[in-house]
């Protein structure tokens, strides 16, 4: 049986070079479908049952991202239900990926995916419950619908706003809001039942369901990077922004969540707002007293490796949580995963996967309601 690659499915993105020998399979990462980010990748291998498979990405050197190949493993999966890590090499130029599979099909990916259906499945499961209504925000450019969980009573008097995925590779980002939304919405979690009796929480699992489907890791089907359109996003490039930002301006924010994933650093982590000009005591209080509910509730969550303030000079007020943060005066975060596994408490056979991303996803409504009787 010969082998093929193969890539023509929901999030599928490679390039192949050449096929023809199991030992030597080369392959090329692929742009985004319409700008230069180049990381995400995510492909089939059929016919190398038993076989020692060697797959060299030739480009991998020139990803957008070429550092956070430092210490990454592939993950694969036979059934695109439990993934696991296989070995990878970067030797700074080529990538190189080793397994021998144990089935005919087997699939590699830069990370856990979440699929279109599964986000789908999502808004089914939870629109059921009778403290959530599903809303339809408006259309992506590609015809899809663009939606919002929203959970509790809209007349409470705290807003906030959790939002994932505005970069579509970022996929462990939806993964951690089916947790959260999963803890939410159980009876018995007491936390969650705290939280709606203060507060309404508005969700969007996924602000780019172009860029997810169409295999993308930055950017929508217009090649907008989306956490760089909330100064003025546009209907005919940025609608997802442009319909989320016209909400938040309807309801109001009392709490800003933006989940993201980071391709170089093995932690979890925040980026807060303290860089902003007229950063008040009071917010700095309230946004370290989110911070440390957080370090309380997961030993996941830590503070010492992050971003410096300093990287935010630039297109400061065109990212979500600095737009908000500056004009709602609230605590206003992005939340950042890792790719490849969190180095204080590494795990050999997964790495940071889909299910520690919602384990975090539930740890975090600690800190929510932390925020809230703040």
């Amino acid at each position: 049986m010969s082998i093929k690659i193969s890539q023509n499915f929901d999030a599928g993105a490679i390039e192949v070079v050449n096929a023809s020998d199991v030992n030597n399979i080369e392959l090329n990462l692929r742009k985004d479908s319409h700008a230069d980010f180049m990381q995400w990748f995510y492909f089939r291998l059929q016919g190398a049952r038993n076989q020692d498979a060697t797959i060299r990405i030739l480009n991998a050197g020139d990803a957008t991202y070429a550092d956070g190949w430092d210490g990454y493993r592939a993950v694969a999966s036979y059934d695109r239900e439990n993934w696991f890590r296989v070995e990878t090499e970067f030797d700074g130029k080529v990538m190189t990926i080793k397994h021998t599979p144990d089935a005919d099909s087997v699939y590699f990916a830069y990370f856990e995916p979440y699929s279109w259906e599964r986000h789908l499945a999502l808004l089914g499961s939870v629109g059921q419950s009778e403290q959530v209504s599903v809303v339809d925000l408006g259309n992506t450019i590609d015809g899809r619908d663009l939606n919002m969980v929203v959970v509790g009573n809209p007349s409470a008097e705290k807003k906030v706003w959790i939002i994932a995925r505005q970069h579509p590779g970022e996929s462990m980002a939806e993964w951690l809001v089916e947790g959260t939304l999963n803890a939410l919405l159980d009876p018995a979690n007491p936390i969650a039942r705290a939280i709606l009796d203060r507060a309404v929480l508005y969700v969007v699992p996924n602000m780019n369901p172009d860029g997810s489907v169409r295999g993308n890791l930055r950017t929508n089907a217009a090649g907008a990077n989306l956490n760089r359109e909330w100064m003025t996003p546009s209907l005919v490039t940025s609608p997802e922004v442009y319909y989320v930002k016209k909400k938040i301006e309807e309801v109001g924010c009392d709490l800003f969540l933006d989940i993201h994933g980071d391709e170089g650093l093995p932690y979890v982590f925040v980026a807060g707002s303290e860089m902003l000009e007229g950063f008040s005591e009071k917010q700095t209080r309230e946004q370290n007293a989110f911070v440390d509910s957080f370090c309380a509730a997961s030993p996941d969550f830590q503070t010492k490796f992050g971003y410096e303030a300093s990287k935010y000079n630039e297109d400061l007020l065109k990212l979500a949580s600095k737009y908000i943060g500056h004009t709602y005066k609230c605590v206003s975060l992005t939340l950042e995963l890792p790719f490849k596994d969190n180095a204080n408490m590494p795990d050999l056979e997964v790495g940071w996967d889909g299910m520690r991303s919602m384990k975090l996803g539930e740890a975090m409504l600690q800190p929510i309601l932390t925020s809230l009787k703040a």
